[in-house]
């Protein structure tokens, strides 16, 4: 029986999915091929299981453990879904009668050598980080490990919770990060007069020589341009260790994925269609899509979700809501809605306050 420590041996070795470190995450069950190193996690929601990007393996190997997981799967009772697959995996099933392959957003990618040309072409930036830097805020790389259990960064990943439209979301966009494995993962932290206001957490893509910025948590305490500058410190640390590749990971939804999204069915079209136009007020998708695209991506990565049955079902689309919310997905909504009319309810009551 492989270990655990395996699993990060594999990660560290064949990560190519941006994902692929975050199967290291709190909450996630592992398989392990019988023949090849290669983990995939997946949560189980009902009669489906939700991997965690793609299979983490070889390349040449992923075809026979994409063959061999859904084997397991089967055995279950179960369908597999991989949730923010890349152009690899789509590649994979293309023409596949048994698999069906649908648009969720796209990614944001940039050049991390590039970047200080990036920001001496963009006077926006600039502005952005100086405004920060005006007001005191300054960055510190430190030791990862010293995260766990930090209390001024429990305050602030609270703090930015509190400040959410929907309850903590798990899954691919686990809050408890820095419980989860941290020996590769990269920790800035922000302070204003010695005190936390952000922090940024990375994960290594080993495969493709870059990170994914998982988390960038903001008080909203925390100065204007606070993101920003944490970013920016990200960026120049990833050229400094001469990485190629850098992500803020999956926007759902973006626009980025242009046609692309034409695969769609025609339910979930108009379902994204809505989620785009009347979804804001529980995640705010346009705010973060116009942040991402500010910054000036070099490209933009479409992603997916990949399931293997004939056509991309509503079943499916609901137990991948089950394992991001933890809960039912009408419930979560509900949560949400609740706590929308509380803060509406708190600024009808002092007109001059507003919350993030």
């Amino acid at each position: 029986m492989m270990s655990f420590a395996s699993a990060r041996e594999i990660v560290m070795t064949h990560g190519w999915n941006t994902t692929a470190y975050q199967i290291l995450n709190p909450g996630l069950r592992h398989w392990f091929a019988p023949d090849v190193p290669a983990v995939v996690a997946y949560a189980r929601r009902q009669s489906v299981m939700l991997v965690v990007g793609a299979p983490v393996c070889a390349a040449d190997a992923l075809r026979s453990v994409v063959t061999n997981f859904e084997r397991f799967a089967a055995e279950q009772g179960c369908r597999v879904c991989y949730v923010c697959a890349a152009e690899r995996m789509r590649d994979l099933v293309a023409g596949s009668d048994g698999h069906a392959t649908v648009v969720i957003g796209a990614q944001p990618v940039w050049y991390p050598q590039e970047w200080t040309a990036l920001i001496q072409s963009q006077r926006s930036l600039r502005a952005q980080l100086a405004r920060a830097r005006n007001k005191g805020v300054t960055v510190e790389l430190i030791p990862c490990a010293q995260g766990h259990d930090h209390p001024e960064l429990e305050r602030v990943r609270d703090e930015w919770l509190r400040s959410r439209g929907l309850p903590p979301l798990h899954f691919l966009v686990e809050p408890q990060t820095l419980r989860g494995d941290v020996a590769d993962r990269v920790l800035l932290v922000a302070r204003r007069a010695g005190s936390v206001v952000a922090f940024l957490v990375a994960s290594p893509v080993v495969a493709r020589n870059g990170y994914l910025i998982e988390q960038v948590v903001r008080s909203p305490r925390a100065p204007n341009g606070s993101s920003e500058l944490l970013i920016d410190a990200a960026m120049r640390c990833f050229a400094a260790e001469g990485r190629v590749y850098a992500t803020l990971g999956l926007v759902a939804l973006s626009n980025q994925a242009g046609g692309a999204s034409a695969i769609n069915p025609w339910w979930l079209r108009l379902m994204m269609t809505f989620a785009r136009g009347h979804a804001n007020r529980f995640y705010n998708f346009r705010g973060l899509e116009r942040f991402r695209t500010k910054m000036s991506p070099a490209y933009w990565e479409t992603i997916y979700a990949i399931s293997n049955e004939r056509s991309f079902s509503l079943r499916t689309l609901y137990a991948i809501g089950a394992a991001f919310s933890g809960t039912s997905p009408w419930r979560a909504l509900a949560l949400g809605l609740l706590r929308a009319l509380g803060q509406e309810a708190r600024r009808l009551r002092w007109p001059g306050t507003s919350e993030p």
